[in-house]
């Protein structure tokens, strides 16, 4: 059983976090020449959609968002897509893009391990960079995000959980801790 133990961010903290990595992807490519954004399924892909919208608001170009399952490279699931979210679901080009990632929290490292080896099937990109909102520690390969929202220093009882309007009706991230009963 878990039990709530911290806000870590509220909404307009989600808001700061997520303009902040904006223009920090700006500063970093020196513009957004090429520039895909790709949401890792679920929770990546209002994240990287909120992105997008604030990449806009910025520098008044739309950024294409696509959607990335990741289950075909996992032991679990045995189903792989990606494709560009809007009417026309169509196929990530990778080549000589720079492509963003997008989840939520950023742990063991295995989700983006398997985000990795989908993107580099579609072919070969410029650049692949990690953006995530809570980059919680526990590493297990050696992956590190180029733009995170918040670090939090967690113990492995504890668990951190994204809620997002699009996916659970409120904004919102905190820590929780399991309860052995």
């Amino acid at each position: 059983m878990l039990k709530y133990k911290t806000l870590l961010l509220d909404e307009k903290a989600i808001e700061r976090a997520i303009r902040r990595i904006a223009h920090e992807i700006i500063e970093r490519n020196k513009g957004l020449d090429d520039t895909l954004l790709v949401g890792i399924r679920t929770r990546g892909v209002p994240l990287a959609q909120r992105l997008a919208a604030e990449l806009a608001a910025i520098e008044d170009i739309a950024v294409p968002v696509y959607s990335l399952d990741i289950s075909a490279y996992r032991d679990d699931h045995k189903r792989k897509s990606i494709c560009e979210i809007g009417p026309a679901e169509n196929k990530l080009a990778a080549d000589n893009k720079t492509i963003v990632l997008v989840d939520d929290v950023l742990f063991t490292g295995r989700t983006v391990r398997s985000a990795l080896n989908a993107v580099m099937e579609l072919g070969r990109p410029k650049y692949i960079e990690l953006a995530v909102l809570i980059d919680r520690g526990h590493r297990e390969l050696p992956i590190r995000a180029d733009y995170v929202g918040k670090n939090v220093p967690t113990s492995l009882r504890e668990t951190v959980s994204v809620r997002l309007c699009e996916t659970d009706e409120k904004n919102q991230v905190v820590l929780c801790e399991e309860v052995r009963t």
